[in-house]
């Protein structure tokens, strides 16, 4: 190779690398509308908070994304007639999970509900937790107590034909309630994983939420990879901080989408990343701008 034909294909190479990575926060694009529709878009409601639901759903629906999470049931006949689905129903917070026997009959209870409204609603996914770690715990018997509780609303799960996720949460940010989650039990992937596999259902699967993955265990892409087929649900947000998913982040976004579809995944991808720019809107239009791919 030449002096002139290496330079040009550095050139070329270069160029190809700036269109998969992240938009700058200067790019926002303030009516952009998601066009390639090969990412099912959702949102987590709470992030947007204090904005009211109904308002946040309207401008959900003019960006392009099609679903919404993390918001009281309440909203659920609303948002359905504004034609976004619910892409995620609730049960009980990260806080109570079954590693705690103390729990392990609410989460249940819980698990059974939310099933339920699952089904009546159309929704396939409801989400579940580990729970925190606790004083004298034995390791062996927390990972038992959450697979035998899981195991309990497995059949009525599978009859519904709803899947319940298992959400990984990272333990090393203190420095916000939800930012981070230290006494998490769950917040090896690897272990989250495993407790998939021993249910050995499809119908329990992970939700592998990006952000918390890349604080606690990274090689995101490669881990989707090896992973796919047990990943029953995906969230976002910028790293450090769960900011947007602009240049002041870590994780590069665009070839991280482009590995989730190559893998055949079908499910939601939600935004849960807290808006820190004056004008939310233009952040949600971003992050969407972004996994766009």
């Amino acid at each position: 190779m030449n002096r002139r034909s290496f330079f040009a294909t550095a050139a070329t190479a270069s160029l190809a690398a700036t269109a998969r990575a992240d938009i700058a926060k200067a790019a926002a694009d303030p009516v952009f509308r998601i066009k390639n529709n090969r990412i099912q878009q959702s949102i987590m409601g709470w992030c947007f908070k204090p904005m009211e639901t109904m308002e946040l759903a309207k401008h959900c629906k003019d960006i392009g994304l099609v679903a919404m999470e993390g918001i009281d049931r309440k909203h659920y006949p609303d948002v359905l007639k504004l034609g976004l689905k619910i892409s995620l129903v609730g049960s009980t917070g990260f806080a109570k999970g079954p590693c705690d026997p103390k729990y392990q009959d609410e989460v249940e209870k819980a698990l059974i509900e939310a099933i339920n409204v699952a089904a009546d609603i159309g929704t396939k996914n409801v989400i579940t937790f580990t729970g925190m770690k606790y004083d004298g715990m034995d390791h062996d018997k927390a990972v038992q107590g959450c697979i035998d509780t899981w195991k309990k609303v497995m059949p009525l799960a599978e009859q519904k034909g709803v899947t319940l996720v298992l959400e990984h949460l990272n333990s090393r940010d203190s420095s916000h309630p939800m930012k981070g989650h230290p006494g998490y039990f769950g917040d090896d992937v690897e272990l989250c994983f495993d407790m998939v596999r021993k249910i050995g259902s499809p119908n329990f699967k992970l939700l592998f939420d990006i952000y918390h993955v890349q604080i606690m265990n990274g090689d995101v892409i490669r881990r989707i990879k090896a992973n796919h087929e047990l990943i029953g649900h995906i969230h976002t947000a910028g790293n450090p901080g769960r900011c947007e998913l602009d240049e002041n982040q870590e994780i590069n976004y665009p070839p991280i989408m482009q590995a989730i579809l190559d893998t055949g995944y079908k499910g939601y991808v939600a935004q849960e990343f807290i808006p820190t720019w004056s004008d939310p809107i233009l952040a949600l239009r971003h992050a969407a701008a972004v996994c766009d791919v």
